[in-house]
């Protein structure tokens, strides 16, 4: 099957070498020239210089060359991209006939403007076409080493889902299907933010029990939220919620959790960034994620505080005090 993948970084590419393997034909859709002259060139990218790309992977300029007659669409670009790229394949779709073709959202985070869950903003956007959310502990750099792992394709269409499964699975990659939409994108996006603040934690030269306490913690809040939005509770304690986390906070590839560590040290966000040299969803996730608190009035203090280091300049430190020193009150 040809199948067209949206965004040519390192998930994009990292979902075409195991497309490959699964023997289908990636077209790779990317905005930047070096990109496709590397894929098409010299077979690698700069953000997996270990990784082969393979002879069957083509990239390219134009979005409607990628899109034709293609059997899948994989869109794998940052949130803050997310909705004008939705709208330049809805575009497409409209003169193509791929109204039926499913939508596979590989992105992870919240809209900033609006609050919206990616899946939600795809949905605006391509209005015809089923969408699945794919998601769980998965670097790019492991994906495309052939690293075994398991993840879930989550979607409102239970054939949407399972199609997913089968074109994505293998011996390597186990992809599990869920109904459970916001619940698997929710967890996703949100711990992200509590990796960056793991890493904080770390930074600020805490140990094991911090860590360890923080994440369990955050996995509380995120819960809470999902709860309140209609997800289900056993979802955040599963692959896309805990497992997704322990690796986010923990991994040697997580930009959240090195950026969190340079905060931690001193940085100011800005120079945390720029360190790390690429996109940190955590960072952008964390103002959306309290504007859903607010909104379904669920207490997240663990994000409001990352809040106010990252946008009020406030003293991780001092943070931390504040959550230590907060009302006594029963776990559960």
């Amino acid at each position: 099957m040809k199948i067209s993948i949206i965004g040519g970084g390192s998930m994009g590419a990292a979902v075409a070498v195991l497309l490959c393997r699964n023997r289908h034909t990636p077209f790779i859709w990317t905005p930047i020239e070096q990109e496709v002259s590397d894929v098409n060139c010299a077979r690698r990218i700069d953000r997996l210089p270990e990784i082969e790309i393979p002879s069957e992977v083509t990239a390219s300029l134009d979005m409607e060359y990628v899109l034709e007659n293609t059997g899948l669409i994989v869109i794998a670009v940052p949130s803050v991209f997310m909705r004008q790229t939705a709208k330049n394949i809805q575009n497409i779709i409209n003169v193509s006939g791929l109204e039926n073709v499913t939508v596979v959202c590989c992105s992870k985070g919240i809209e900033n403007r609006t609050g919206l869950l990616l899946t939600e903003v795809i949905e605006e956007e391509i209005t015809k076409n089923p969408v699945v959310v794919l998601s769980g502990p998965s670097y790019a750099a492991e994906i495309a080493m052939g690293m075994p792992t398991a993840v879930v394709a989550a979607s409102k269409n239970a054939d949407a889902a399972s199609f997913c499964q089968d074109i994505f699975m293998n011996a390597n990659f186990r992809v599990y299907t869920s109904e459970d939409v916001i619940g698997v994108e929710l967890g996703g996006a949100l711990k992200n933010i509590i990796a960056l603040c793991s890493g904080i934690s770390d930074g600020l030269g805490f140990g094991d029990d911090t860590r360890a306490a923080l994440l369990t913690r955050g996995i509380a809040e995120i819960s809470r939220l999902g709860e309140a939005m209609g997800a289900n509770p056993k979802t955040f304690f599963g692959l896309t919620g805990i497992g997704d986390l322990i690796l986010t906070a923990t991994g040697k590839y997580s930009r959240n959790k090195q950026a969190g560590m340079l905060i931690g040290k001193g940085y100011s966000l800005q120079d945390a960034l720029s360190e790390v040299r690429m996109v940190t969803e955590g960072v952008s996730a964390a103002g959306p994620a309290l504007i859903l608190a607010d909104k379904y009035n669920v207490d997240m203090p663990i994000i409001r505080e990352a809040n106010a280091i990252l946008y009020q300049n406030a003293d991780p430190k001092e943070a931390v005090l504040r959550l230590m020193g907060r009302d006594k009150k029963s776990e559960f």
